[in-house]
């Protein structure tokens, strides 16, 4: 009985701490110098930070709740924070857009897979050079429409950081708000 007890201990502690392994559970230390890659770069740290703590430990009934007219319900804005994920890591390989099915994926798949998408450009981005080589690229009817990085900055980047803010408030609506130890400023959790 005492293994099984230590068994099942241990399996709750991988679990939990398989949880805690999702990228930007507090946002990476600065480097010691400027860089457009490592601003860039920070915006999007910042963003996952945000995504992160505004979808974490969010319930069924958070991810039902809406406004009571037509705008979107928690699950389908965090449905398309994941696509501008995608269209933000795809930038950052400077390949065409694909935007990915969430059939059969659930919340935490989706959340996840955001997190990583961010985790992922985050690093691509803070390693470029150029950014006038990267482009937004659309295929449309076999037909390439391309903008450019600039695009990224107010588009994708800070329309994602702006549904997170609607999460948060959606999920502060029904009854589950965000701890109040997360630090945006600082990009840490506070300790007690």
């Amino acid at each position: 009985m005492r293994y099984l007890f230590i068994f099942l201990l241990s399996l709750t502690f991988l679990n939990m701490n398989s949880q805690e392994n999702l990228p930007f559970y507090e946002i990476p230390d600065y480097p010691e110098s400027y860089s457009e890659a490592e601003i860039v770069g920070r915006m999007i740290d910042g963003l996952g930070f945000r995504y992160y703590w505004a979808t974490e430990g969010l319930t069924d009934t958070d991810l039902a709740y809406k406004l009571p007219n037509d705008s979107r319900s928690s699950i389908e804005t965090i449905v398309h924070i994941y696509d501008l994920s995608n269209m933000i890591l795809y930038t950052a390989l400077n390949s065409p857009i694909e935007m990915m099915s969430t059939e059969g994926m659930g919340f935490k798949e989706i959340r996840k897979n955001t997190l990583l998408n961010l985790k992922q450009a985050s690093d691509i981005i803070k390693k470029t050079k150029n950014f006038e080589d990267l482009s937004i690229i659309f295929l449309r009817n076999d037909k390439k429409i391309k903008f450019p990085f600039w695009n990224q900055l107010n588009g994708p980047i800070e329309d994602a950081v702006w549904h997170c803010g609607q999460v948060v408030a959606f999920r502060r609506a029904s009854g589950n708000p965000i701890s109040n130890k997360i630090s945006v400023f600082t990009g840490k959790v506070q300790e007690d």
